[in-house]
């Protein structure tokens, strides 16, 4: 930690009150992003050129649909390349097709690559795939044959398909320890010139593809995809010009949020808070990056800084009968109860209010009448505040405990952490702007912590707590997972962190599992609570990339809102 985010304490200018300060490091981004202006006529060009595109694509697939290999790697590209939410009818239908065939007549024996990109592609489709495919690959010693340690593009294969294992599947298990030695031993003494798949190498052991953002993963994928032997240049021509096209408008959108955030004068009336409205736009980004999901970018990148600010209030600066107050002013949800609040919570009460009322607003308008057995169309919103409300009341928990320098049992303390992440709220507030796709059953279900989203919250609460305890009990912050393991068990700090991310994978493989088929509800559904999830890896795999995130935060944030990617 750096000597401007040591944490500190100093008096509040309007009392006497000491409070706490964690010196989060300004907003890195100035006002960047809210002076956006874009050219329209291209724009325009570009769009149509896309549209012309996708028929040469679609023409591709039809095409494909006699040779199972062409067809099972254009898929993979498309999505890889980002591409797949332009052709999900399309994709869907390729992907049965694979799943009706027998892959032994198409697919050599020991072709390591195109089986572990069938395997791949089955289970993210929601298919069963089998996992003892792979046990062909093994000798009668129940180890992976040594003629496999050469096939990189294998063996990468194999490493990405082993994040979709299922409880249980040691074969998988065997299979990303395997691959990642022999992977992480192919690069250790690479020199220039690097080829696009020792880069794709060096990338994926960083970052797997299943659990990493979409968008993101999208444009790594492209820079490799242009260097790569045998690629389709149609391919990679759609995929930069609608790269580009879809950044325009997360330009348009950040642009327009960044102008709500600058009215708030956040860094003026609340100078102790984390100022990260852009960071947060990245993390909605993660969650549904693709056009139609706009509104839904809009008020959930809205909920998640102002969720943040809250959070500050409980973790730094407010006294424990301050938080209190503010947690009955949300119960009440009346702009009445402002009166009660200390002036430096009142705009943040104030917005919250704002803006859950405006999306009420625009979903009552989107949805119609109400619904036969008489209640609103916008139940959406009604489920989103009662998120936050249960959120806020997980926070004064943890102020409480923090307030009588309690320790609580791990036992205690997990149930209300998994709400205190925030995931549990983030989860049913993604749903709102999705419109008429998401029935009221979902939001039940999401509500009602299921399985599959209390696996997406541990892996929320377990990573965040691994990385971030050091720095959050240096400030005096409740504790975490670990300190509650440490003092509960009497073990060491190495064995705690090592038990919890453990955890964590079982987490992963649990999510793993709520996408097979049948599934609770159809698969656009799910991959938002997955996205939520592949977020926390990307921000909280080595530190708090949200807190510091002026380091690879900002690099990602620059790939993919600031450079557009040239057209050759």
């Amino acid at each position: 930690m750096t000597s401007s985010e040591e944490p500190s304490m100093r008096s509040a200018s309007t009392d006497d009150i000491m409070r706490k300060s964690a010196n989060y490091h300004p907003n890195i981004w100035g006002d960047f992003f809210q002076n956006y202006t874009c050219d329209d006529a291209a724009l325009h060009s570009c769009a149509q050129e896309v549209e012309m595109m996708q028929e040469e694509v679609k023409k591709m697939l039809k095409e494909a649909k006699s040779e199972p290999l062409k067809q099972m790697n254009l898929v993979d590209s498309l999505q890889r390349l980002g591409l797949a939410y332009q052709f999900e009818q399309e994709i869907e239908e390729a992907i049965q097709e694979l799943h009706n065939h027998d892959i032994n007549a198409f697919i050599k024996t020991d072709d390591l690559y195109n089986t572990a990109l069938y395997f791949r592609l089955l289970r993210q489709h929601g298919y069963n795939a089998p996992c003892d495919i792979f046990i062909k690959f093994k000798d009668e010693k129940v180890t992976f044959k040594s003629n496999l340690v050469g096939d990189i593009k294998g063996l990468l294969s194999l490493y990405e398909a082993a994040h979709l294992s299922l409880h249980g599947e040691d074969i998988l298990d065997d299979s990303l320890s395997f691959a990642t030695t022999c992977l992480t031993r192919s690069i250790e003494n690479l020199s220039p010139p690097v080829s696009y798949l020792q880069r794709q190498v060096q990338h994926a052991l960083e970052q797997p593809l299943q659990r990493g953002m979409p968008r993101l993963e999208a444009r790594n994928y492209i820079s490799f995809y242009q260097d790569m032997e045998g690629k389709n240049s149609s391919l990679e021509k759609l995929a930069k010009l609608d790269f580009n096209l879809v950044q325009a408008l997360h330009r348009k959108e950040l642009s327009d949020i960044s102008k709500w955030w600058k009215h708030m004068d956040v860094s003026s009336s609340l100078p102790f808070v984390r100022d990260r409205l852009v960071e947060c736009y990245f993390w909605v980004v993660g969650v549904y990056f693709e056009p139609r999901y706009s509104l839904a970018r809009i008020f959930m990148t809205k909920v998640m800084i102002l969720t943040s600010i809250i959070d500050d209030f409980y973790d730094v600066y407010g006294t424990f009968e301050e938080l209190k107050l503010f947690a009955d002013a949300l119960e009440r949800w009346d702009i009445t109860a402002i009166d009660q609040l200390p002036e430096y919570m009142k705009v943040c009460y104030r917005e919250v209010l704002n803006v859950y009322n405006e999306m009420e607003e625009l979903m009552r308008n989107e949805l119609g009448t109400p619904t036969s057995d008489g209640r609103s169309s916008s139940y959406h919103i009604q489920y989103a505040k009662e998120g936050i409300k249960q959120l806020v009341r997980a926070y004064l928990v943890e102020a409480k405990w923090l307030d009588k320098g309690y320790t609580p049992k791990v036992e205690e303390y997990m149930p209300n952490a998994l709400i205190s992440a925030g995931y549990y709220s983030l989860a049913t507030t993604s749903f709102v702007g999705m419109g008429k796709m998401v029935p009221e059953e979902v939001f039940e279900w999401a509500m009602s912590k299921p399985h599959f989203v209390r696996a997406s919250a541990i892996i929320c609460r377990l990573m965040n707590d691994v990385v971030s305890h050091k720095f959050e009990q240096d400030r005096g912050h409740v504790a975490s997972a670990v300190e509650c393991y440490m003092k509960q068990y009497g073990l060491p700090e190495e064995e705690v962190e090592s038990e919890l991310n453990k955890q964590v994978e079982e987490a992963w493989k649990e999510l793993n599992k709520g996408l097979l088929r049948p599934t609770a509800f159809p698969m656009p559904t799910l991959m938002i609570v997955v996205n939520l999830s592949r977020m926390i890896y990307v921000l909280y795999k080595h530190e708090d990339a949200y807190v510091h995130s002026n380091k690879k935060t900002k690099e990602h944030i620059t790939s993919l809102f600031v450079h557009p990617i040239p057209i050759s």
